[in-house]
């Protein structure tokens, strides 16, 4: 288990404004409206707005997903569990900077496990190399490892046709990014980080106390095992940068309503030239007016005439990209369903799903005088050959 130090400093549940029990639906809800709120695009300009938003898509990105929800629920309720004196940030006073932790009747600073203010990696690397057992022995810290980014999430609305035929949709998406001005090296152009020489890039530095080794962060180097001399001005140091870029999203045919889409390394940007996270894309579709689908099945409801079914005729039936002939067979039923094969949505493994065309009589609102003399006509023929539709109903 390795969580990040900041699961410890911010409350993710009130970055987004919910309880701590609150429901998977809940945090999303909460975490659109919010994105919506912030977003860059809605504040330019205002950093504050910027950086409340990159709070608000962490808390998110943990979360959201229930392994790291769980991580990061257990990680703070054990250090909740005691009394923290001092510092900042965690409830009770945790945040580094001489935090004093107190446990049966003894203290230790959690500043120093930690590397001073400027800490490092996660509580995983406290844990990893609390105990030097060679004594000299050096760790790489987590920090100064790469670092895989955060996945993303956004959404997009589409036509009833253009999911079920396929369709490339341009997407804003509004993320931290490698810096283009440093290239994510964190260094002004023209220079580059150096190795830390405290540490000799490992991030960690070793002590001795008594029979035990302890290794602790760097606090030259804050753990990552190298040194900006220079930052760059952009993006002060970090090698990220959060931007506005537009993807252009391949959306396969037949994608449903409320399917995920992901679009692989087209997430955050990684730290320190690791792979950028995955981007998922959450499809919305909107209804059609005359067509639903079942499966790869698309289904219509055709008004007919009377006539059409007792005599049978051919009508012309729309589909998604235009329309087809459809043969009834003389003395068809109201509401019988009609197949037209390999007319519905494309398969993924090729072919396509079928066109269900059910038939409703549409009844006329008004007919002229001759038209009426006609359906009298056929009403007296009709009955004197002796058809009765409720004959054998009802008994």
């Amino acid at each position: 288990m390795a969580p990040q130090r900041e699961w410890l400093e911010h409350d993710f549940y009130k970055d987004l404004g919910v309880a701590s029990d609150a429901s998977a639906e809940e945090i999303k809800k909460a975490y659109r409206k919010l994105a919506r709120e912030l977003h860059p695009d809605a504040n330019p300009g205002d950093p504050e707005a910027e950086e409340r938003f990159k709070r608000v898509s962490e808390a998110h990105s943990v979360l959201s997903d229930p392994e790291k929800r769980k991580e990061y629920d257990e990680t703070r309720a054990m250090f909740a569990g005691g009394r923290f004196r001092g510092g900042n940030g965690f409830p009770g006073g945790f945040g580094g900077g001489g935090t004093t932790y107190t446990t049966g009747g003894a203290d230790f600073d959690l500043g120093d496990l930690f590397g001073g203010t400027g800490g490092s990696g996660g509580i995983g690397d406290l844990f990893e190399g609390l105990f030097n057992r060679g004594g000299g022995t050096q760790r790489t810290s987590t920090a100064s490892r790469p670092r895989r980014g955060k996945d993303l999430e956004t959404e997009t609305t589409l036509s009833f046709k253009d999911a079920a035929l396929g369709t490339t949709v341009p997407l804003r998406v509004t993320s931290p990014s490698p810096c283009t001005t440093c290239h994510g090296s964190g260094a002004k152009p023209g220079t580059s980080p150096r190795v830390c020489p405290r540490c000799n890039g490992s991030g960690f530095v070793s002590r001795n106390q008594g029979a035990f080794g302890f290794s602790e962060p760097c606090q030259d180097c804050q753990g990552t095992g190298s040194r900006i001399d220079d930052p760059c001005t952009d993006c002060s140091g970090t090698g990220v940068k959060v931007r506005a870029r537009t993807i252009n999203v391949r959306i396969p045919a037949g994608v449903e309503d409320g399917q995920r889409i992901r679009l692989a390394g087209q997430g955050e940007a990684g730290r320190r030239g690791a792979p950028s996270g995955d981007l998922y894309v959450v499809v919305h579709v909107t209804p059609h007016k005359y067509f639903t689908r079942s499966g790869n099945d698309l289904r219509v409801t055709l008004p007919v005439r009377f006539s059409e079914l007792v005599l049978g005729a051919t009508v012309s039936v729309p589909t998604l990209d235009g329309s087809v002939g459809v043969r009834i067979p003389p003395h068809t039923t109201d509401g019988r369903t009609l197949r037209v094969r390999g007319r519905g949505v494309p398969k993924r493994s090729g072919g396509a799903g079928d066109l269900l065309v059910t038939l409703k009589v549409a009844v006329p609102d008004k007919l002229d005088e001759a038209a009426l003399e006609a359906m009298r006509a056929y009403d007296k023929a009709e009955r004197e050959s002796g058809f009765d539709p409720r004959a054998d109903w009802g008994r």
